[in-house]
């Protein structure tokens, strides 16, 4: 099979394309004949040694893959060999074939394409289970999504319109405001202004008619974080989801206990590990949603698995806006 490999941390573009042998079906395993991955910005992370959860050296990455099954272990109960998948990973997904539990692939729709599946992948499933489990948003509410222009931020938008509430998207660049629009939002707010703390809660209260949001979902950290959490209203929830801004932010408890506010913090691969059942639960909606036109994912570039470094580089200088696939 053909994979991309990680033999030292580094830079994106040091990874190289080779050829490995098949991995050996085992128990309750699921082997599948890849036909599109997904790079999502924490592989850029594992790449570069900087994640929290790091492979042995060597190692292949990517955490979404879609394909059709090749072959299943013993103990496999649901899925047989020809059926369609999507399957989540911590790592292993730049490769023609991987191996995976059963309980880690969902079976996709025959009306939904490997791209598409794999370009929700981990932004999507990130976004839901933020919005949904986290956050417990209802319909109705309003939500302050920071980092609007990546990929969990654009999931997060598509999401609150699709399930009855109104996202207000914060960017930093005026050209992203036109995607965040046709993304979902019903609004959407400067981050590049020079006094942040105060204007991005000015912001909100002129949309909110100064009752604040009811849920912020978070990807940024830094000073943004904490702007943000003065815009929350009462009882409102924030969600951490990550540091894309470069700094994690600390949290003034009497804060919270003054505006009756909530901070919770969200890794989904934690549910993916420990509560699969969910994810699958959580995957067939999403699935459904696009079934019916409510979400779409952004794909901004193909590449053959031979380009995968193009890929990798495009997504960490942010040359493209959306998804970049690759295919095997």
């Amino acid at each position: 099979m053909k994979a991309v490999v990680v033999r030292k941390f580094g830079e994106p573009g040091e990874v190289e394309v080779t050829d490995l042998q098949d991995p050996e079906v085992k128990d309750n395993n699921v082997l599948i004949d890849v036909r599109a991955s997904a790079i999502n910005y924490p592989d850029l992370l594992v790449i570069r040694g900087r994640y929290q959860n790091l492979p042995q050296l060597p190692f292949t990455p990517g955490k979404d893959a879609a394909g059709v099954v090749v072959t299943v272990g013993p103990s496999v109960r649901h899925i047989r060999p020809g059926d369609r998948v999507v399957a989540h990973m911590e790592y292993g997904a730049y490769a023609s074939r991987v191996l995976v539990p059963e309980d880690r692939c969902e079976i996709l729709p025959a009306a939904i394409p490997f791209d598409d599946a794999v370009a929700m992948g981990l932004p999507f499933q990130t976004a839901f289970f933020a919005l949904m489990e986290r956050a417990r948003f209802a319909a109705g509410e309003m939500v302050l999504v920071t980092g609007a222009s990546g990929g969990v931020g654009s999931a997060a938008l598509q999401l609150v319109r699709a399930l009855g509430g109104k996202a207000i998207a914060a960017v930093n660049r005026t050209q992203q405001a036109e995607q965040a629009l046709a993304d979902g939002a019903s609004h959407v707010i400067d981050l590049s202004m020079p006094d942040l703390r105060e204007g991005l809660r000015q912001q909100v209260f002129e949309v909110t008619k100064g009752r604040g949001v009811d849920i912020v979902l978070d990807t940024l950290g830094g000073d943004v974080f904490g702007a943000a959490l003065r815009a929350l209203g009462w009882c409102g929830r924030a969600v951490v989801i990550g540091f894309a801004g470069g700094q994690i932010p600390q949290i003034k408890a009497n804060y919270l206990l003054v505006k009756n506010i909530e901070v919770s913090g969200l890794q989904w691969s934690d549910y993916r590990d420990r509560q699969p059942k969910r994810v699958g639960l959580a995957q067939q909606k999403l699935h459904d949603l696009l079934e019916q036109g409510l979400i779409r994912p952004r794909i901004a570039l193909r590449l053959p698995a031979d380009k995968a470094a193009n890929g990798l580089e495009a997504v960490d200088t942010r040359a493209v806006t959306g998804r970049v696939i690759l295919h095997f």
